[in-house]
């Protein structure tokens, strides 16, 4: 009878004590691919262009998180006087979209680690101190001894008192899938760190561009003061000449038109200017409320048009967002890999080890060590789902990559055209701009002499305000189509210091 009560008392610390007595045979369910994004092309951060036209001239477009920017701390008090090179070191440390790249960066890192860790070991300890009481009834124990019997079997144990400590250890021994899943994830963060290294060449053009359309809504302010100047010294001559009666009254009312619209264009390219501060502080970070003063004017000099050919093999070589295309579909061929890897058998060792007693001053060592092959026979139709899910997202990646290719090209080879096209711009407007200037000097001699109207003398000033218009846009117009080159080619932030030198006309 003593052998089935010790036999009860084994099936209940058996039931109670679970880390000395762990099953370690059972199948391990065996790991599943990560299935990537059916797309790897990222747009939440938004977008920088550049456009050159006829109707409407250059412009820079600023969307999405380029726009916005964290404000920068210890600006000091008083007005901001910004050179191109400092509003673009500015706008790398607190632009929005650099920021965001970066975050996505750091989150592809952590998964990669993530990844790893299923092919590292995982170790735990953990240490318990347990009191119970056991009810053998439930467990379905019924006792039925002779009569005549002189000891009785109770059918409430305890309580009683087990501690136990114990080290726990798994570990991969092959596993294709996880081994994979890692690999892909290398990949998705090597993509996620050349779009970041992208996202500053965005901020790169975002800043140089805006710097260089509020550099040249300035000129035009300065040119409009000019034209009002004009305007008055006009107005004053054709008042002299009326009251000396050699005018009519017609052209002191004439002149006194174009000086009030000359004004009236004067307040609305100074509100445009203003606007215009507003958006550059936003993209650097800096206060909006200063006053800001931009150190750097339009310039202008003389260079070759690149070749087309070379070009384009300097940006496939260079562009980092082709790149991280690239690196998107290598991770996505090896996240394919990892499906059909879903197939092959995998292997593992789990074990632990500790020590248990009835108190922590009277325990025993215990340990466990199991080895696990696993082997899928069949899951469903899961892994062929898994499989046609990575074909689809490879597929898709791969077309997206052809795309981008074509892409780049096409950025080079509109670059290069507008840099040709703005240069001739530029030369035609410089002669324009001497031109009309000569021709307003003698229509003020010829009013002056009194041979001539105001009517000839405002056309001229007319001609001259459009010119000194066309003028400030070409230049704008080649300084842009300069950074627009050179992102194109995926070297903006790289030869940014060379970039905009030269002459300022």
């Amino acid at each position: 009878m003593r052998f089935v009560v010790a036999g009860v008392l084994w099936l209940v610390g058996a039931a109670e004590t679970p880390a000395q007595f762990a099953p370690g045979g059972g199948a391990q369910q065996p790991n599943r691919a990560a299935q990537l994004p059916l797309s790897g092309i990222g747009g939440s951060e938004g977008s920088v262009t550049t456009q050159q036209t006829t109707a409407s001239g250059a412009s820079v477009q600023v969307n999405g998180g380029y726009t916005g920017s964290v404000p920068a701390g210890n600006v000091p008090a008083g007005a901001i006087t910004l050179t191109l090179s400092d509003a673009i070191q500015k706008g790398l440390a607190a632009n929005l979209g650099p920021i965001a790249a970066g975050n996505a960066s750091r989150a592809a890192r952590a998964e990669r680690i993530q990844a790893l860790s299923a092919l590292l070991p995982n170790i735990a300890a953990s240490a318990s101190d347990t009191v119970t009481q056991v009810n053998l009834a439930a467990y379905g124990f019924q006792f039925k001894l002779p009569a005549n019997s002189d000891f009785s079997i109770p059918s409430v144990v305890g309580p009683f008192n087990y501690s136990s400590l114990q080290g726990t250890l798994s570990q991969s021994i092959y596993d294709p899938v996880a081994l994979r899943n890692w690999k892909a994830s290398k990949e998705t963060q090597r993509a996620s760190q050349l779009s970041a290294k992208d996202a500053r060449e965005l901020v790169v053009l975002a800043v140089g561009g805006t710097y260089l359309q509020t550099v040249a809504a300035a000129a035009r302010l300065e040119s409009q003061r000019a034209q009002v100047d004009n305007a008055q010294a006009i107005y004053r001559q054709a008042e002299v000449r009326k009251t000396a009666g050699t005018n009519a009254r017609i052209d002191v009312t004439r002149s006194l038109v174009e000086l009030q619209t000359e004004r009236q264009r004067l307040s609305s390219l100074d509100a445009d200017l203003r606007k215009q501060k507003i958006a550059l502080a936003r993209l650097t970070g800096l206060p909006l409320d200063r006053e800001m003063a931009l150190a750097d004017p339009l310039s202008f000099t003389e260079s070759p048009v690149p070749d087309v050919g070379a070009s384009v093999e300097l940006a496939y070589r260079q562009r980092r967002d082709l790149r991280a295309s690239e690196a998107q579909v290598r991770a996505a061929e090896i996240a394919l890999s990892a499906a059909h890897a879903e197939r092959l058998p995998s292997a593992s060792i789990n074990g632990n080890y500790g020590v248990l007693g009835p108190n922590p001053a009277s325990t025993h060592g215990v340990f466990t060590v199991t080895g696990t092959v696993n082997l899928p026979i069949w899951q469903g139709g899961r892994t062929k789902g898994d499989i046609q899910q990575a074909e689809a997202a490879f597929d898709q990646r791969k077309a997206e990559l052809a795309d981008q290719r074509g892409k780049v090209e096409q950025d080079v080879r509109n670059a290069l055209i507008e840099f040709e096209t703005a240069a001739g711009q530029v030369r035609v407007a410089e002669s324009n701009r001497g031109l009309a200037n000569d021709t307003l000097s003698q229509a003020r001699d010829r009013f002056s002499a009194g041979v001539s109207t105001t009517l000839e003398v405002v056309q001229a000033q007319q001609q001259v305000a459009s010119a000194e218009s066309d003028y400030i846009s070409s230049l704008f117009s080649f300084n842009l189509a300069k950074l627009s080159l050179a992102r194109a080619t995926g070297e903006i932030e790289s030869d940014l210091p060379n970039l905009l030198k030269g002459n300022h006309p």
